[in-house]
């Protein structure tokens, strides 16, 4: 069965799209079918698989619309061996132009069900807020994966985002669970570091994945060339973490 996930965290500069374009190489290196939905009118996800933002015909803003299919809008990613849903700044007009169309909540969803079965993970990188976007990727996944720092305000951020999913799990995803949260930009020197990773142990026990991804320059620098960090520096450490987090990912989909 597919796997659609929804990466996600209200609070920007957690490495929620570094972490969305790296997880899809990494998992597409691992000789998985791998489709990126870029849900951030930022787009920086299309621009990190090596996509012109500022040249697409059609983005994933028609898809919610509904002029367009995803086999319509979708591209290749040739640096990253993966599909792209791309997304640009016209993104950002269609939270206003959704709130009067029927079935806004699920128009992701809807789009998504047509192709899913092509892919052996959908990974939907979701804008920074609790928005309408954001909410149309939670209601197309069936579980999401969190990013964040392990400093003091990530902590209360994530009890607002939970309580989100908690909201999106009655009202429209009743099958939507927490898959992981993911340690990003982490520094073992950092005592608050160190303390906030083992509250975030303590609490959430084995959601918590064991990978671990460090604060590194080549994962910073590698969207600047369009290309995921095992092909930009397969032996820096944030590349080596991103594949290392693919294995855990694939490991616990046998074992579950």
């Amino acid at each position: 069965m597919t796997k659609i996930l929804a990466i996600t965290n209200q609070k920007g500069g957690v490495g929620k799209t570094t972490t969305g374009v790296n997880l899809a190489a990494s998992l597409a290196a691992a000789r998985q079918r791998v489709l990126l939905v870029d849900l951030d009118p930022q787009g920086n996800a299309t621009m990190g698989s090596g996509v012109d933002k500022r040249k697409l015909p059609a983005t994933v803003y028609q898809v919610l619309l509904g002029t367009r299919r995803i086999p319509e809008v979708r591209l290749r990613s040739e640096n990253g061996e993966y599909d792209l849903v791309p997304a640009n700044r016209e993104l950002a007009g269609a939270e206003v132009e959704m709130v009067e169309l029927e079935r806004r909540e699920t128009r992701l969803k809807e789009a998504l069900a047509e192709i899913a079965r092509d892919y052996d993970f959908v990974l939907i990188d979701c804008p920074p807020a609790l928005n309408l976007l954001t909410v149309n990727g939670l209601t197309a996944a069936r579980a999401v994966m969190i990013p964040m720092q392990c400093e003091y305000y990530a902590l209360e951020g994530l009890s607002d985002l939970v309580q989100t999913i908690r909201k999106v799990r009655s009202h429209l995803n009743p099958g939507l669970e927490i898959e992981g949260l993911l340690r990003t930009m982490y520094d073992p020197r950092n005592t608050l570091a160190r303390q906030v990773s083992a509250q975030l142990l303590a609490h959430f026990g084995d959601k918590v994945y064991r990978t671990v991804i460090p604060r590194n320059v080549r994962l910073a620098e590698a969207p600047s060339f369009g290309v995921p960090a095992h092909k930009f520096d397969k032996d820096s450490k944030g590349a080596q973490a991103y594949l290392a987090l693919a294995g855990e990912m694939l490991n616990r989909a046998a074992t579950g």
